[in-house]
């Protein structure tokens, strides 16, 4: 009895919510939603929506900036382009830790237009070898871009 009970509950509780089930979430931003629309489906993926997706094309992903001395200061751009059909827009971007700071476009790209993402480094209380990421949130297929850096800090005599 207590089992049927139990199966009672959740399917109530299932049911309360179906009026929430069938609208859809509200894009980030006021952004429309076919900017925003992942195009993974249950049945895999819709070909139709990920053609229209924008497309990050970075010039280069990693960037090693050698030798630096502590407590410097150092930035690097990463140039990209939207190769993409529909306009890019980029929601988030953070790093690794506090002493990755990046700057990014805060207005859309429109296809076939570029953009630069400047990353600094501050290699304050840093020794040794440092290798920090850079996480990118977009309206892009994979929703999630990658940058990363790298650099020797050599320690202050």
């Amino acid at each position: 009895m207590k089992r049927y009970f139990i199966i009672l509950l959740l399917a109530l509780a299932s049911c309360s919510n179906s009026d929430n089930n069938n609208k859809p979430a509200a894009p980030p931003q006021g952004l429309p939603a076919t900017l925003v629309n992942n195009p993974h489906t249950a049945n895999g993926v819709d070909t139709v929506a990920a053609a229209r997706k924008p497309i990050m094309s970075f010039q280069d992903t990693v960037h090693n900036f050698g030798t630096i001395h502590e407590d410097e200061v150092v930035q690097y751009e990463f140039a990209f382009t939207n190769t993409g059909q529909t306009p890019l827009f980029i929601t988030n971007a953070s790093g690794s830790c506090g002493c990755t700071v990046p700057d990014y476009p805060r207005d859309a790209v429109a296809p076939g237009k570029s953009g630069v993402i400047k990353v600094t480094f501050n290699s304050a209380g840093k020794s040794g070898h440092q290798e920090k990421s850079v996480t990118i949130h977009a309206n892009t297929m994979k929703n999630i871009e990658m940058l990363f850096i790298k650099a020797d800090v050599e320690k202050k005599k």
